[in-house]
């Protein structure tokens, strides 16, 4: 991660705030914040949501008895040393990464959230950690049947890292895993991607994911800022570190564009000796970074609908976005881990 907090605090101390978070790069907030809880959100937003997941150390997720699971939380102030006014202040925070389920038993996340076969095995895919309504808790015990495990990577890419390249003329490349789990979902259904190449500077997106490890977000408000570059581009998304692996739609289709995986400093030291969160005009910072879903639509298996529209001649062509995939499997790389 570039900054997970400006260097007012001493890196030490901020590897003491964030234990479980996993990041590429910090992510801040544009303009006003859109962050909405699941409860807040419109119907549409809310279905999408249903899909989403978080994503947890395996020991942050407890079994009880008789049944059931109980997860692992911080206090995001306390924790943080959060300001008194800021947002979501009081909430739980816990998992390290987000992701959407897109197949029977395929999530798609980001390549450095889960980086080799054993951060795989010791990784849970956790659905339903949201706030289901105005005052209530987040929901952190839930039913084992909501939880999964991460059985094998089917395929990673962090562009940057030892056996992979970036694409020529760019420093920072595409960043993605697509996950198999340990046995197919029940009571979700797969999302739907953009497998075409329509979208365009200036679009309307809107995420959906867990910043900083918090109960389900939904953030709209945000457009794209450049699509130009080759395997991800970039939007003025409200989102931190905890949202890489979120799955970014197109806010008129509601069908996936891309996968959150970097972006600009997360928290800033107030003069009163408390952490406040980042803010930039909306037209400021140096936005948030997407890898394309072009980048990562061949590994991921056509819905039903699909087959059935492209059996029917009516599925669109489109031309992927291919020129940072490298063949072979990906040797993992060491990237920030808050442990």
């Amino acid at each position: 991660m570039k900054n997970l907090v400006k260097t007012t605090l001493t890196a030490a101390a901020a590897l003491l705030i964030l234990p479980a978070l996993s990041f590429s790069e910090g992510k801040s907030i544009y303009g006003a914040d859109d962050r909405l809880d699941f409860f807040a959100a419109s119907q549409d937003m809310k279905t999408l949501s249903d899909s989403v997941v978080s994503l947890w150390k395996a020991d942050s997720v407890e079994a009880l008895n008789p049944g059931g699971v109980k997860l692992k939380t911080m206090n995001f102030g306390d924790r943080l040393n959060l300001c008194p006014n800021e947002k979501f202040r009081e909430q739980p925070i816990g998992a390290f990464c987000s992701g959407s389920l897109v197949g029977d038993d395929i999530v798609i996340t980001a390549g450095h959230c889960v980086k080799d076969a054993a951060g795989c095995a010791a990784t849970k895919i956790v659905f339903g950690y949201k706030v289901n309504q105005s005052g209530g808790e987040a929901v952190t015990t839930m039913a084992q049947s909501e939880v999964y495990t991460c059985k094998k990577i089917i395929k990673r890419f962090l562009g940057g890292e030892p056996g992979s390249v970036n694409p020529a003329g760019q420093a920072l490349g595409p960043d993605f895993a697509v996950i198999q789990l340990d046995r197919k979902v029940s009571g979700h259904r797969p999302l739907a991607i953009n497998r075409g190449t329509n979208l365009k500077k200036g679009d309307a997106i809107t995420v959906i994911g867990h910043p900083v490890g918090l109960p389900l977000k939904v953030a709209g408000g945000a457009t794209v800022r450049d699509f130009s570059k080759v395997g991800y581009f970039v939007a003025d998304l409200d989102t931190f570190g905890g949202n890489s692996g979120s799955p970014v739609f197109n806010t008129s289709t509601k069908k996936i564009e891309g996968i959150l995986v970097r972006g600009d400093t997360d928290f800033l030291k107030s003069p009163a000796g408390c952490t406040t969160m980042a803010t930039y005009d909306q037209t400021g910072g140096r936005g948030e970074d997407v890898t394309k879903i072009s980048s990562v639509s061949s590994f991921i298996p056509r819905l039903a609908g699909e087959k059935q529209a492209e059996a029917a001649g009516g599925m669109e062509v489109r031309e992927m976005d291919s020129s940072a995939i490298q063949s072979g499997d990906i040797t993992p790389a060491k990237v920030v881990n808050f442990d």
